[in-house]
């Protein structure tokens, strides 16, 4: 079995891709690419993390930017119209007129 293996590394010494891996260029090659790829700060794993971060804090300002056009909307119908604004003074504040009752029903869901 040794003999074998001693003889299949020979023989990939001799090949094509065992002289290119003993040339000290290709070999700092290799060695600097595996360690680009693995072990910096700035590996494939980091960059695919902060790929997938990034896409989602667009995902995000879209959200609240869609959440700041309707806000800025239903804050400009409730400068116009008064009947709005009462609505809202309603139902958010519970406010009421002098000669009101407020009830409030809750639901135990």
């Amino acid at each position: 079995m040794t003999v074998r293996v001693i003889r299949m590394a020979a023989t990939f010494r001799q090949s094509k891709y065992g002289v290119m891996l003993r040339n000290k260029y290709v070999l700092t090659s290799l060695i600097f690419l595996m360690w680009l790829l693995l072990f910096d700060q700035n590996n494939l794993n980091e960059r695919r993390k902060n790929a997938r971060e990034y896409n989602q804090l667009l995902e995000e300002k879209d959200y609240y930017q869609k959440k700041i056009e309707e806000d800025r909307k239903r804050i400009q119908e409730l400068k116009t119209d008064n009947d709005n604004l009462e609505k809202f003074a309603r139902e958010q504040y519970l406010m009421k007129k002098d000669n009101e009752d407020i009830f409030i029903i809750v639901d135990e869901d």
